[in-house]
């Protein structure tokens, strides 16, 4: 067997030179590598770790799973070490079979051995000689080989520096692991490194225990989304959301993934042969009833184990137990968390199952059917996976169930229902009747390269006309062709349910456009009044709030009153009525339905339904006055909104943050970035009214009332064209009084009240009426005070502050010191609350010129006493917890209190510390003995 083997070796003599600086060899930056977006910190640690290898020896351990960059960093550092004049050895495991033993160290030792002296091996080299001649070593080689292989290569560094780079060790044979780990752990003296990649194996990681490691985690999401910017161009957001959201920041996933589509059928997670082969490269040999297994794991995620077990049997005809699983446990493909199998990582699924054919697949989706509940939406879904053909009965059931889909807050899979429908039907209507529900219903989702898809298939079918009208205009929405409304006053009378439901789809998808278009607004008003069968319905609500916030704006109100109870309403029609009422002026009603909303869809785990809801719950504490809540909500929205790739979103909740700050201080920042403003404008459309009242409101809050009071008389002139600024009476008002032009404000509103008449809805009749107070004259300014204090303003602080600071003025002005002092106060303490930080100079102003004290620059001060005498204990926390900058809400959770009840805290505190603004707290509190 030895005379069949030729041995490679040279006995060339070693040059003896100098080895380099390892500081001046190194490049001062790595270099730039295509595949290596947002691996920055993992390349600066190559290089100081080559740095530390070529001094005195050193060996790093890559770890992280498959497809997160190891080979593309190991070959970088290679790059590197290469350019740094060292001698570079590698060798690779085989995946996906069996490697015969030593062959992994076979790859590193025999170049090696070319150009060594056989002096230089102090007498090693003849072991290693001998393994390279018979394969397999005897027993007393094997013991004495690791040694032969550290001195072999201990020489080759000693006239050169050396890299030995290992990748995918947990792939090698296990002699070999064993051998290049001593070397590993014995680099010290010696100009020599060991860069090895590893997945993690629970099996294989101890002889790695004690050598650094290096981690790789998933991308970030930015770093992602920078990935697939450069390798990847030209996809739609909708494209770009779905690769970022199965990648989980895996690099080759990203490059890798197909794109989703909805046509396969049946349905199977996608995948790639690259990306199966490195993600489950194992898995073709594993046991057929593990196959199974993982298969109607992939098809169905949310189900448990045991209904799993059951299926898999289903598919195979054999009985499977909890033994099934183990095989899979071992390749690292599935974790059994207690109840369910979770894939090692989501685009894992698509990788066991890339090599499945369609009959066994769909012999799948029926056992999963077989094993469901008899009413389960899911059942029918795999039920409509597993036909081939039209079955009309079958689209009829899932046509009635996607409802059902739809109040279990599972949109996605009611859009697979209505579209699965569609192709199920035989007759032409029934298919461009779904086709066309499935891209409504996507279009609200935002799924918009669906929704263009699902709206030119039902063009392909008869349609009803107002159905006509609403397929064009989705396949025209968000492309360069989309034109303006039709005139709604040519629309047809819908005839029947089946119109009904068009037309109320078709007023959502024109409402938007129509601002500003007197004539086709009332056209739609009319046509909207034609559907007296669904006077209640969220939808149309919507829709005449959108576009007749003044003229309807008290028939929002009483329809919405009326809808009682709303536990059967989905969710997203709570959006709906909740955008509505918010439109009309009632921001607590919208907060309540909005919160209604976000309970349902934390309850269902759909985290990508939060910022929409969250930014709508921060334009009601915006109108509200709550400044502190809206900037929380606004904040927890960007940054929800950056997590799932809504960019609209997350665009939006920052330019409504930077309006709020500016409403705190009265500062008018600079105007926004056109396109950060445009990407608003898709969240939410009315964007440029909100900044137009916010930072004229913002103008009036810092003193600049000349400015403020120029731009609201202008916009109040035409409540028609910018509603919002009906929300902005109030500072109006205070604008007018400070520039001593009550009297024209006054006739502003007398006409403002004319023109709304009773359309006018009760929360802009409380604005006129507190608006109305502040303007008014020593005539009738007890009674429109009195009216004013009458209604329920408490929970309107941005009413409220302003009312109690003009009566405090008002009373100042008839020398009621007493009764002002008082007033200001709880002005100071109601501005406080709302973070109103711009008041805080004002109020104390006021209150010098009622005669208030100023003690230690707090005015209001009650005099040398304890706070322990003025507070109770639960106060003295609370003012303390306020003190140092907690929130309502911080506080709230903390003392397991609401935070309105946090804010009553507050309201009683201040007065009896004598302090207006929080940040004075810490300064009344810091001596406990006097206040």
């Amino acid at each position: 067997m030895n005379a069949q083997i030729e041995l490679p070796f040279f006995t060339a003599v070693e040059e003896d030179r100098p080895a380099p600086s390892p500081v001046t060899a190194l490049p001062r930056q790595p270099p730039r590598h295509s595949g290596l977006v947002g691996r920055e910190s993992e390349l600066r640690e190559l290089r100081g770790f080559l740095c530390e290898a070529m001094a005195h020896g050193a060996a790093r351990v890559l770890r992280g799973h498959a497809g997160s960059g190891k080979s593309e960093l190991l070959e970088a550092g290679v790059g590197m070490a290469a350019s740094a004049s060292m001698r570079v050895l590698r060798c690779t495991g085989i995946r996906g079979g069996t490697a015969p033993d030593l062959s992994g160290l076979l790859q590193i030792v025999r170049p090696a051995l070319r150009g060594l002296r056989r002096s230089s091996a102090d007498g090693r080299l003849p072991c290693l000689e001998t393994m390279l001649a018979d394969g397999v070593p005897t027993q007393d080689d094997r013991s004495r080989l690791p040694y032969a292989v550290l001195g072999v290569l201990e020489s080759i560094s000693a006239g050169q520096p050396l890299l030995i780079a290992v990748d995918d060790w947990d792939a090698l044979d296990e002699p070999s692991r064993e051998v290049l780990s001593f070397v590993a752990r014995r680099t010290t003296g010696h100009p020599m490194g060991v860069l090895i990649t590893s997945r993690p194996h629970r099996a294989r990681e101890a002889s790695l225990a004690a050598l650094p490691e290096l981690p790789l985690g998933p991308l970030t999401r930015a770093q992602s989304a920078a990935l697939l910017a450069a390798r990847r161009p030209g996809n739609d957001a909708q494209t770009v959301r779905e690769l970022l959201a199965t990648a989980a920041g895996n690099p080759l996933a990203l490059l890798e993934l197909p794109v989703r589509s909805e046509d396969r059928l049946p349905y199977a997670p996608a995948s790639s042969e690259r990306l199966a082969s490195a993600m489950a490269p194992g898995a073709a040999r594993l046991p057929q009833g593990t196959r199974d297994l993982l298969l109607v794991a992939a098809l169905h995620p949310a189900g448990e184990l045991p209904l799993l077990l059951s299926a898999a049997s289903g598919v195979g005809g054999g009985e499977l137990d909890f033994a099934a699983v183990e095989p899979a446990e071992r390749q690292g493909l599935v974790v059994f968390d207690g109840a369910r199998l979770v894939f090692s990582h989501p685009a894992t699924a698509g990788a066991v199952v890339h090599d499945v054919g369609a009959e066994r697949c769909r012999a799948a989706h029926a056992a999963l059917a077989a094993v469901l509940a008899r009413d389960s939406v899911q059942r029918l879904w795999h039920l409509s996976q597993a036909v081939e053909g039209p079955d009309p009965d079958l689209a009829r059931s899932l046509e009635a169930v996607h409802r059902r889909a739809l109040e279990q807050c599972e949109p996605p899979l009611a859009v697979r229902l209505l579209r699965r429908a569609a192709e199920l039907y035989r007759r032409p209507e029934d298919r461009g009747r779904c086709a066309l529900r499935a891209a409504l219903l996507a279009h609200e989702l935002g799924l918009e390269r669906m929704a263009r898809t699902m709206a030119h298939r039902a063009l392909r079918h008869p349609l009803r006309p107002l159905g006509t009208l609403c397929a064009q205009a989705l396949t025209l929405r968000g492309t360069r062709e989309e034109r303006g409304p039709a005139d709604p006053g040519a629309w047809p009378a819908p005839v029947g349910a089946d119109e009904e439901e068009s037309a109320l789809e078709l007023a959502l998808l024109v409402a938007p456009s129509l601002a500003g278009d007197t004539e086709r607004v009332e056209a739609l008003l009319i046509f909207l009044d034609r559907l007296p069968d669904r006077a209640d319905d969220p939808r149309l609500l919507y829709a005449m709030a959108l576009v007749g916030r003044v003229r309807r704006a008290a028939t929002v109100v009483a329809r919405l009153s009326a809808l009682q109870p709303l536990r059967d309403v989905p969710a997203g029609s709570l959006e709906h009525l909740g955008e509505a009422v918010l439109l009309t002026g009632d921001p607590l009603r919208a907060l309540d339905l909005s919160r209604q909303a976000e309970r349902r869809y934390r309850f269902h785990d759909l985290p990508d339904r939060m910022p929409r809801v969250l930014l709508r719950q921060g334009l009601a504490h915006l109108v509200a006055g709550d400044w502190g809540q809206s900037e929380q909500a606004f904040q927890k929205c960007a940054g929800l909104a950056t997590e799932h790739g809504q960019d609209h979103h997350a665009a939006a909740a920052k330019i409504l943050r930077e309006l709020v700050c500016a409403l705190r201080t009265g500062t008018v920042g600079r105007p926004s970035d056109t396109g950060v403003l445009a990407a608003a404008r898709r969240s939410v459309h009315l964007i440029d009214e909100i900044l137009t009242v916010g930072t004229a409101w913002a103008q009036v809050e810092g003193g600049d009332f000349d400015a403020g009071f120029r731009t609201l008389s202008v916009l109040l002139a035409d409540p028609h064209r910018c509603p919002g600024a009906l929300f902005a009476l109030v500072p109006f008002a205070e604008a007018a009084d400070a520039l001593n032009a009550a009297a024209e404000a006054r006739v502003t509103l007398r006409q403002l009240e004319d023109e709304l008449g009773a359309e006018c809805s009760p929360p802009v009749s409380v604005r006129l009426a507190v608006a109305r107070a502040v303007l008014a004259d020593g005539r009738d300014a007890q009674s429109r005070y009195e009216r004013a204090f009458a209604m329920d303003l408490p929970h309107l602080p941005s009413l409220e502050g302003p009312l109690r600071l003009a009566y405090g003025r008002e009373l100042r002005r008839r020398h009621q010191a007493a009764d002002s002092r008082l007033a200001l106060r709880q002005a100071a303490t109601v501005f406080t609350m709302l973070g109103a930080d711009a008041r805080a100079a004002r109020i104390t102003a006021e209150l010098r010129a009622s005669g208030e004290r100023v003690e230690n620059g707090t005015p209001g001060a009650p005099g040398s006493r304890s706070a322990r005498d003025l507070l109770s204990a639960q106060e003295l926390r609370i003012a303390r917890l306020a003190g140092r900058g907690l929130s309502n809400r911080q506080i709230g959770e903390l003392l397991k209190l609401a935070p309105r009840t946090i804010g009553a805290y507050l309201y009683r505190i201040f007065p009896r510390l004598g302090v207006t603004a929080r940040t004075q707290l810490l300064d009344a509190l810091r001596d406990d003995s006097v206040v």
